[in-house]
């Protein structure tokens, strides 16, 4: 059984995150004063540290802790909501036009230098860089202890792993990154592709990590391969890909959940489906909250009534992700017309007025992808509408689901007293991401019916009617009419088909952005978005999409000037 099984969640991994600010206080004083900041000042402590298997636990489990973006607080999130949604077309910043000014710059893709979400995700990643090559500086020590080989291959193998999982985030964030490797003394240039030596350190991960960790939430061999699959469909090198993406499939050990939502139940988290995820947790001796999900703190619907306890009315759901969930008579997504029309919503109208949800044809994914007016809302009751919204007239009419603790979780998934944060888990890679780019894989190859199959596993798991969003009395909450291809016609359909099944599979989930970029079609896409959708979010109006500029983020001001000259901008900033 896969160790990541609900069945066998670990206590350790968050456990230990208890003992993380200890370690950072004492990492920090064998670090530095900025990310790439590297000239080592390690003789404070030096004579104080055991190099032994202990420390260097501790010291690897700094560097897993890293992966939620803590420093960086809700600017800097694991899920990349921020940078990977809101940039997108499938979500708005949401809230009031005046709170949080840079996410608004952020959806506008005129984020500059300074801006607060690019920088603070930048020494959250760099920070986690840092933590994974003081671990490798700790094994070389630890094996003049006397550490057995064999314990710290394992220790390095993980290290290498997270050092690739940071460089990774950063590289599709940025692009021009530096790769940081342990010893360094000064910065190295940016202007060089860091996949080859991502790459290396998951070819070495793989090769030296076991099939099973005995914690949930630390690396495995199976990870790596999934990572180093990422790695090669970011770089669209198809051939790379596919004999590690059928490894997995046909070897591994994942299996897709029979309902969807149970990917975003914290009471099954560490699934068959989660490939990895980052670990939260609450009311575990750790303040409350502090190993909780405190990326999305924001995220929650506007009334103390609601999951969140009213904070913050961010990441509010487009019109034009709702409207990709509309399906024809035959249960199919409209690929080409979806947005020609919209779902009904409540735009305009009050709680205390009536409102009839939308009666059309629908994904069941939609309901639990997306709080609308009338549908029941995990056992919080119907989402109520504008009451739960900040601003109606600023992020529309919509809150986001995914990261909400159901009603009846309230003060053990989530935090007793302070209900902004809660313990579920961040999904970082899921197996139904692996099968839909094996499917990506097929439809560039022209292995249609292939890539047909794996489309079609997922939307049968998607129309499992024990998974749909029900009313009270357990009828279905919508008309939901969903089925399976029964042809892919061409090369062209069937790329559009898996391209739209991932974006309606995982949305919300940090990825759109960076696959629009990826797939080339970024400026299409979002400037044909922004056209349509600024009729309704007036703020949208006069922003654009500049081909070859906002397709990565500026690097931070901060990180160029203490660089000492080793790192570059970005083109058109």
């Amino acid at each position: 059984m896969y160790p990541n099984n609900c069945n066998t969640k670990h206590s350790k991994y968050k456990q230990m995150k208890k003992i993380i600010i200890f370690i950072s206080v004492v990492l920090c004083i064998l670090s530095c004063d900025k990310e790439l900041d590297i000239e080592p000042q390690g003789a404070l402590v030096e004579g104080v540290i055991v190099y032994d298997e202990n420390w260097v636990d501790l010291q690897l489990t700094s560097a897993y802790g890293i992966l939620d973006g803590n420093p960086g607080y809700f600017w800097a999130p694991a899920s990349n909501w921020a940078l990977g949604d809101v940039a997108s077309d499938d979500f708005h910043k949401g809230s009031s036009i005046d709170d949080q000014p840079p996410l608004n710059d952020v959806e506008r893709f005129s984020a500059g230098t300074t801006n607060i979400y690019a920088t603070r995700k930048w020494e959250s990643t760099f920070e986690g860089i840092s933590r994974t090559n003081q671990t490798l500086e700790s094994i070389e020590k630890a094996i003049e202890g006397g550490v057995s080989e064999e314990k710290l291959i394992v220790f390095r193998s993980e290290a290498r792993f997270l050092r690739a999982h940071y460089h990774m985030d950063a590289k599709k964030i940025w692009n021009n990154i530096p790769f940081i490797s342990e010893g360094l003394t000064e910065t190295p240039s940016n202007e060089i592709d860091a996949w080859p030596l991502i790459e290396e350190d998951l070819t070495y991960a793989i090769d030296n990590l076991p099939e099973n960790q005995d914690d949930a939430g630390r690396a495995t061999s199976w990870i790596a391969k999934a990572y180093l699959a990422k790695a090669h469909m970011f770089q669209n090198d198809y051939a790379a890909a596919r004999p590690i993406l059928d490894n997995i499939i046909n070897e591994g050990p994942f299996q897709l959940v029979p309902n969807y939502h149970d990917n975003f139940n914290g009471e099954k988290d560490n699934n068959s489906e989660s490939v990895f995820a980052v670990q939260n947790s609450v009311n575990d001796g750790g303040e409350g909250f502090i190993n909780g999900n405190r990326g999305n703190r924001l995220n929650h619907p506007y009334a103390s009534d609601a999951p969140g306890g009213g904070c913050c009315g961010f990441f509010q759901p487009s019109q034009n992700l709702v409207n990709a969930f509309k399906t024809d008579v035959n249960g199919l997504p409209l690929l080409d017309s979806f947005n020609n029309s919209d779902i009904t919503n409540d735009q305009g109208i009050t709680s205390n007025q009536a409102f009839t949800p939308y009666t059309g044809n629908l994904d069941p994914r939609l309901d639990w992808t997306v709080g609308r007016r009338g549908i029941e809302y995990l056992g919080w009751g119907p989402m109520p509408g504008s009451r739960w919204i900040r601003d109606q007239s600023n992020g529309g009419p919509y809150v986001g689901k995914k990261h909400e603790i159901l009603k009846s979780q309230e003060g053990t998934i989530s935090a007793a007293g302070l209900p902004q944060y809660n313990a579920i888990n961040t999904p970082l890679i899921r197996y139904s991401d692996v099968l839909l780019w094996r499917a990506e894989v097929y439809a560039e190859d022209g292995q249609l019916g292939e890539a047909m199959n794996l489309v079609n596993r997922i939307r049968a798991r998607a129309a499992n009617p024990d998974g749909f969003v029900k009313n009270p009395n357990g009828t279905p909450a919508a008309n939901y009419v969903i089925n399976e291809y029964t042809s892919f016609p061409d090369k062209e359909y069937a790329i559009k088909a898996v391209r739209f099944e991932r974006r309606l599979e995982l949305a919300s989930e940090g990825h759109r952005f960076f696959d629009l970029v990826r797939w080339g079609v970024a400026p299409q896409v979002l400037n044909k978005y922004i056209n349509e959708e600024s009729s309704k979010r007036v703020y949208l109006n006069g922003a654009s999409f500049s081909q070859g500029k906002s397709e990565y983020y500026p690097i931070p001001l901060d990180a160029i000037n203490s660089s000492g000259g080793a790192l570059k901008q970005n083109s058109g900033y």
